[in-house]
C-alpha cells in the first residue's frame, strides 16, 4: 500500500479484468477542468489487485506510556490508535487480509492515497486556494475495502491509513467503547453515505447516516462535526449499492457497481443521442436558424448555434438580444459571467436565460433516455427520469442543510429544479 505510486499508475490487472465499480466526483461532468492526471480525476476505477492488500483488526494494545506506543507502531503494521487520556492510548493492530483490497481515498497526494479528491465548488470548478479557503476535506478521508471473490462487496469506512500506516483519533476526537469491547470513532467532519433502494431503474432515495472508523452505521450528528455520535442504526450495513453517495465535506462520490456500469449509457450513446437530436435540426423562433448541441469534447466552451432556453417556461432559442430586462441576478454558470432575467418572445414569461449545455457523465444518468430537460438554474440538458431523481436528491450541504445539486456541475437547484425543454422544428 505505501510502495511509491507514479501518477498515472492505477494498479490495474492485465489479466485479471475484474472491476469492483468506480467512484465518481459529482459536479465535474466527465473530467476536472484542469484535466484527469494520474490519481487526481473525477471519476476512479476500482479493479482486483494483483495481489490482495487489505487488512483486518488483530491484536488490541492498552498503552500507559509514549515508549510502549513507539514499540507497537515500530512493528510495521496498520493500526489504528484511539488516545483516551495523556496517559492511556487503545492501539488496535491490523493484519494482512488475503480475502480484500482496499483503496484509499482523500485530500493528500501522498502514496497510500489511491484517489486524491478536493473540494468541489458550485459551478464544476475545483476547490480554490486552501490558503483563501481551507478544504474541509480529510487529508485520509475514507478508505473502501472490496471483496475479492463473488459478489465483490465493497464496504466503506470513515479515516484512511497514513503513510505511517496508522490512522490516529486523538483525545478531542469522538469516540467510544462498543458493548462488545472493540473501540470505534467518527472523524472530524464525518463521512456521510446515502444508499438508495431500486437504483437506478426505479430509484427511491435513502436516509443519509454516518459511517465509523470501523465501518458501523449511525444516525447524523446534530451538526456536521458536533461532539456526539447519533444512535446506532441497526440492521443497516457499510456496504455500497449501486447508486449509494459518499458525502466527504466538501465533495460528494457517487458509487456505481461494475455490473451497474454495464447497464448504464455509455459516452457512445450519448453522442448518438446528441447528433439525433441536431439532426432534428431546432430552430431560433426568433433568428430562424438551426440550432445545434457542440460534440462533447467541446461542450464546455459557447459556441455560435448554442441553444439557450428560457428556464421559467423551457422554449429553447439561439442566442439573441430580444426582451432583455434591466435587472441582472447574479448566478455564474458555465461558459457566462451571469444570468440574465429576460422575457421569452413566445410566452412572455420572464425568467433567466441561459445556455444549454449536454450532460456528459454517463454515470449519473439513471436511463439511457433523450435529452429532453434541463436543470435549473444551470441549463445542463439530461433525460427526464435523470433530472428528476437528482432534483429529488438533497445532498449534505455546510453543516447541517440538505440540498439538492445538479450531478453535472454541483450548482445548487431551484424549485423545481428542472425544466422540461421546448424545442422548435424547421418549418421547411
Amino acid at each position: 500500500m505505501n510502495s511509491p505510486k507514479k501518477d498515472g499508475d492505477d494498479d490495474v490487472p492485465v489479466k485479471d479484468p475484474v472491476k469492483y465499480g468506480e467512484l465518481v466526483i459529482l459536479g465535474y461532468n466527465g473530467s476536472l477542468p484542469s484535466g484527469d492526471r494520474g490519481r487526481r480525476k473525477s471519476r476512479f476505477a476500482l479493479y482486483r489487485r494483483a495481489k490482495a492488500n487489505g487488512v483486518k483488526p488483530s491484536a488490541v494494545h492498552i498503552l500507559n506510556t509514549p515508549q510502549d506506543s513507539k514499540a507497537v507502531h515500530s512493528r510495521g503494521q496498520h493500526s489504528i490508535s484511539f488516545t483516551l487520556s495523556r496517559n492511556q492510548t487503545v492501539v488496535v493492530e491490523y493484519c494482512h487480509d488475503n480475502n480484500t483490497d482496499m483503496f484509499q481515498i482523500g485530500r493528500s497526494t501522498e502514496s497510500p492515497i489511491d484517489f486524491v479528491v478536493t473540494d468541489t465548488s458550485g459551478g464544476g470548478k475545483e476547490g480554490e486556494d486552501p490558503s483563501i479557503a481551507p478544504s474541509t476535506i480529510s487529508r485520509f478521508a475514507c478508505r473502501v475495502v472490496c471483496e475479492r471473490n463473488p459478489p465483490y462487496t465493497a464496504r466503506i469506512y470513515a479515516a484512511g491509513f497514513d503513510s505511517s500506516k496508522n490512522i490516529f483519533l486523538g483525545e478531542k476526537a469522538t469516540k467510544w467503547k462498543n458493548p462488545d469491547g472493540h473501540m470505534d470513532g467518527l472523524t472530524t467532519n464525518g463521512v456521510l453515505v446515502m444508499h438508495p433502494e431500486g437504483f437506478p431503474e426505479d430509484p427511491k432515495q435513502g436516509l443519509w447516516r454516518e459511517i465509523s472508523v470501523c465501518g458501523d452505521v449511525y444516525a447524523l450528528r446534530e451538526t456536521r462535526s458536533g461532539p456526539s455520535r447519533g444512535k446506532l442504526a441497526e440492521g443497516e450495513s457499510s456496504a455500497l449499492r449501486d447508486g449509494s453517495l459518499v458525502d466527504l465535506c466538501g465533495a460528494t462520490l457517487l458509487w456505481r457497481t461494475g455490473e451497474g456500469l454495464m447497464r448504464a449509457p455509455t459516452l457512445r450513446h450519448l453522442e448518438a443521442l446528441r447528433q439525433e437530436l441536431n439532426a432534428s435540426r431546432p430552430q431560433c423562433p426568433v433568428g430562424l436558424s438551426t440550432l445545434a448541441f457542440p460534440s462533447l469534447p467541446r461542450s464546455h466552451s459557447l459556441e455560435e448555434r448554442q441553444p439557450w432556453v428560457y428556464l421559467t417556461c423551457g422554449h429553447v432559442h439561439g442566442r439573441h438580444d430580444w426582451g432583455q430586462r434591466s435587472e441582472v441576478q447574479e448566478d455564474p454558470g458555465e461558459g457566462d459571467g451571469s444570468t440574465v432575467r429576460r422575457e421569452c418572445p413566445l410566452c412572455r414569461s420572464v425568467g433567466p436565460y441561459v445556455p444549454l449545455w449536454l450532460g456528459c457523465e454517463p454515470a449519473v444518468y439513471v436511463d439511457a433516455g433523450a435529452p429532453t430537460h434541463g436543470f435549473v438554474p444551470c441549463g445542463h440538458v439530461c433525460s427526464e427520469r435523470t433530472a428528476r431523481y437528482w432534483a429529488e436528491t438533497p445532498l449534505p450541504h455546510g453543516t447541517h442543510a440538505f440540498r439538492p445539486i445538479c450531478p453535472f456541475c454541483s450548482s445548487a437547484l431551484s424549485t423545481p429544479g428542472w425544466t422540461r425543454l421546448i424545442f422548435q422544428g424547421p418549418i421547411d
